[in-house]
Formats: C-alpha cells, sequence, structure tokens
C-alpha cells in the first residue's frame, strides 16, 4: 500500500513538473496579461515584445521563449 501511495505521488509530481515546465508563446503570454491588466480595468496601457537584450530600463512583467524575449509594459 505504502508503494503504491509512493508511486502515485511521483507521477502526480512529475506531471505537475512537465506541465509547470512547458514554455508558452510570447503572443499567448502577452494576451493572458492584456486580459488580467483589463479585468483589474487598467486603461491606456501598451505591452511589447523585445528581446531581453533591448528590456533596457523598461518595465519587464513577462519572460517569453525561454527567457530570450521579454514582455515589457508602458502606460500611455
Amino acid at each position: 500500500m505504502k508503494t503504491v501511495f509512493v508511486v502515485t505521488a511521483a507521477l502526480v509530481a512529475l506531471t505537475s513538473f512537465q506541465t509547470f515546465a512547458a514554455p508558452k508563446s510570447c503572443e499567448e503570454l502577452k494576451a493572458e496579461i492584456a486580459a488580467k491588466l483589463d479585468a483589474k480595468g487598467v486603461k491606456n496601457y501598451q505591452l511589447e515584445i523585445v528581446a531581453t537584450a533591448d528590456a533596457g530600463n523598461s518595465v519587464v512583467i513577462g519572460s517569453c521563449e525561454t527567457g530570450t524575449k521579454k514582455i515589457t509594459y508602458k502606460k500611455v
């Protein structure tokens, strides 16, 4: 019984990790962030996908493509 419980727990943990580790596309992540901002009533903003090196002093609110790109936020 203990073995079954341990094996089940290990499988659940591995499955959860794989789901968590799956990278999202930049456009998908940008759309999710925009939906959250809209739901909170944020207006007059711009989200932009830029290379990590080009993010500079911008407000970075997301990372995608395994860290090679950032999603930046700017109030307009």
